[in-house]
């Protein structure tokens, strides 16, 4: 119980310093990422969905300070990757605490 405390409030913690960071990059980066997955030929809905399902692998991800890992954060981190070219340059935790920030 203790464990899921120490966790509970790291995320929170992490969600909050976060969110001024998400915020921005999601502001410098909200054109290119329109207009990538507009010219993209496949349907994205299935990405994004993947994409919220991730959340609280992503949750767990940031609460460890990138020591813990999924498939289905990975597979969230290349979606992400691949729809925005800035999203290349971003480090795992940066794009986590994004996935985080999204509603």
């Amino acid at each position: 119980m203790k464990h899921y405390l120490l966790t509970a409030t790291l995320v929170l913690l992490g969600i909050a310093a976060s969110h001024a960071l998400a915020a921005s990059f999601a502001g410098t980066s909200a054109g290119a990422s329109s207009a990538g997955s507009s010219a993209s030929s496949g349907s994205t809905s299935g990405d994004d969905k993947l994409v919220r399902e991730a959340r609280e692998d992503a949750a767990g991800f940031v609460a460890s300070d990138g020591r813990l890992r999924s498939a289905r954060l990975e597979a969230a981190l290349r979606v992400i990757r691949e729809r925005d070219p800035a999203a290349a340059r971003a480090s795992d935790l940066a794009l986590a605490r994004r996935i985080l920030a999204q509603d």
